[in-house]
């Protein structure tokens, strides 16, 4: 049999698990979920007789490398920095890797001694990064192998709240991990390509330059800049292109509110509240305002950040109880971006039956036969409910195709990759359309100028 060692049993490991399970007895697969978390890793083996679950603790080089050793394949679900060990731990063992995450510098560093052992370490190959590229690239290519020249390209992608979930004023609630999501934006300034200009956004900046998006079917949205548009650059081929955007999708108005807790500083993760376990919601927002002996939090609050009274968004930050009084904090020694996670995560979690929704949206504008044509690309996935999530669903299989792929030698290309490439991208998008994550490619006016 073809042995699977799955690390991680999170979130996004669910579809991935169910998908290889579905196909293990065609496939010929035993699957191994390894977790830190026992429990969670035999929950999700689904009780299934092709799969077994142990307990892995990533740090224990005896445990890490028996568990790498008796496997034919490896698929880490771990978050990013933990792949590094994982990944070497393959190479002295001869498997090849799966991963969802950003390639790193350090895994980038791997990438000769991976092709001397012939094996492919496949990276980027879930949502965002991953479908975005497969999709972004097959559009690339066929418009390359009819004679065109990519000028323009902008890239989107969010995971939200199902319309038919949506029921609170910031029409989001988390689908991911939330510490991403408070910590979005930080990190350098958002850098991309407009019409030809290099373009900087500073963080304290990046939630007030925002632009439209309308989907058909599902309304108007907002998308604020990614940190690092340019990386994709030469990856995409796009050396020639005058416009390279990438952004964060989110509801409209959503940006703007969440500016404040910018401004005023509760995003900020590089220092410890001093009493935090005993502060109330209030006290924390307090905290961060000027001191009056008679002015109410709420309106040190309106005035620090220049709220008028009939200003909606008010009612979006009454709803999540920021100036509750009664709310104890309860986390010990925690920074600003902790606290206002767990002030979130009390609002923002997605209950049992509620479904996500995964949007992406890609614009290509190019030359050909000395005109200007734009393709627009636009995907949504909705999810089932608290668990089946849309996210895990499009994080988790472009995993699991992969992984198959590999071991069934349809990948030629070694070393640390990415799945640009059309014998990876082109069967990986082609079995997602069967599980509904289907892109929708229409020919729309070029929007972009003439230069």
């Amino acid at each position: 049999m073809k042995n699977i060692l799955i690390i991680g049993a999170g979130r996004s490991a669910t579809a991935l698990i169910k998908y290889l399970l579905d196909h293990s007895e065609t496939e010929n697969l035993k699957l191994t979920v390894a977790d830190l978390n026992i429990e969670l890793a035999k929950k999700s083996t689904f009780n299934h007789p092709n799969a077994s679950a142990i307990s892995l603790d990533i740090s224990n080089e005896i445990e890490r490398r028996n568990a790498i050793e008796k496997a034919n394949i490896v698929i880490s679900m771990l978050p990013a920095f933990m792949h590094i060990e994982v990944a070497k731990d393959c190479i002295s063992f001869k498997k090849n890797l799966v991963t969802a995450s950003y390639i790193s510098n350090e895994m980038r560093e791997l990438d000769e001694q991976v092709k001397n052992a012939g094996l492919i370490f496949m990276n980027e190959c879930g949502l965002d990064p991953g479908i975005d590229h497969m999709s972004a690239m097959k559009v690339l290519d066929q418009i390359r192998e009819e004679g065109g020249n990519p000028i323009h390209f902008e890239s989107f992608c969010g995971g939200l709240v199902a319309p038919e979930s949506d029921n609170n004023l910031w029409n989001y609630k988390f689908t991911w991990n939330p510490r991403n999501v408070v910590l979005a934006g930080q990190g350098g300034a958002a850098k991309f390509l407009q019409q030809g200009t290099y373009k900087y956004i500073p963080y304290q900046r990046i939630f007030r330059r925002t632009e439209f998006l309308d989907i058909e079917g599902y309304g108007r949205f907002e998308a604020y800049a990614n940190r690092d548009s340019l990386s994709y650059r030469k990856v995409y081929g796009l050396e020639k292109a005058h416009t390279i955007y990438r952004g964060t999708i989110r509801r409209v108005g959503y940006s703007r509110a969440w500016n404040l807790f910018v401004q005023l500083g509760l995003t900020d993760d590089s220092y410890q509240i001093e009493g935090s376990e005993n502060m109330t919601n209030r006290e924390f927002i307090n905290s961060f305002l000027y001191y009056h002996p008679t002015d109410s939090v709420e309106v040190k609050f309106r005035l620090t950040l220049s709220i008028p009274q009939d200003d909606v968004i008010w009612d979006r930050l009454i709803e999540l109880d920021l100036f509750n009084d009664t709310n104890k904090i309860g986390l010990v020694n925690a920074t600003p971006a902790q606290i206002l996670e767990k002030i979130l995560a009390d609002k923002w979690t997605l209950d049992p039956d509620d479904k996500d929704m995964i949007v992406m949206y890609h614009k290509f504008g190019y030359e050909i036969n000395g005109t200007t044509k734009q393709i627009d690309a636009t995907m949504v996935c909705i999810g089932e409910n608290q668990v089946q999530t849309a996210m895990a669903k499009t994080v988790g299989l472009p995993v699991a195709i992969a992984t198959l792929l590999i071991l069934n030698n349809k990948i030629s290309t070694k070393g640390v990759i990415m799945p640009i490439e059309k014998e990876v991208y082109h069967p990986i998008l082609e079995e997602l359309e069967r599980y509904g994550i289907i892109f929708n490619e229409i020919e729309v006016p070029y929007e972009g100028e003439i230069m």
